[in-house]
């Protein structure tokens, strides 16, 4: 029988508040369902636009690799960059991408559509 894993809601959303409602990957800022309705006026974007920034439970350690869905394994992670490290053959450690999504931001080569420089 599974396991069953904690909700990594709670922790989610601690880390959103942490880290002041930003990326720990590229620093934009990042949406919850609470937020959506300002977020889209305050920085007038599309549906479409705004859904690379919603915010997401990015466990630093995998379950597989003995992760927890504890507070000191989650951090808030936009779904752009979330998805593009586990998109990966193998996923670099977060901070080995934390620094290749800053330089790539530094250059205006991460996301195509950019909140804020």
């Amino acid at each position: 029988m599974a396991k069953s894993r904690k909700s990594p809601i709670k922790p989610r959303a601690r880390a959103f508040s942490l880290q002041d409602g930003r990326c720990y990957y590229c620093g934009q800022p990042m949406w919850t369902k609470k937020n959506l309705r300002k977020f889209l006026s305050r920085f007038n974007v599309t549906l479409p636009q705004v859904m690379r920034f919603q915010c997401t439970a990015e466990h630093l350690t995998a379950h597989q690799d003995g992760g927890t869905t504890g507070q000191d394994n989650i951090v808030a992670a936009c779904w752009f960059c979330n998805q593009q490290r586990h998109r990966r053959e193998i996923a670099p450690v977060p901070e080995q991408f934390k620094k290749l999504v800053q330089q790539r931001m530094s250059k205006g080569r991460w996301h195509t559509y950019r909140l804020i420089s």
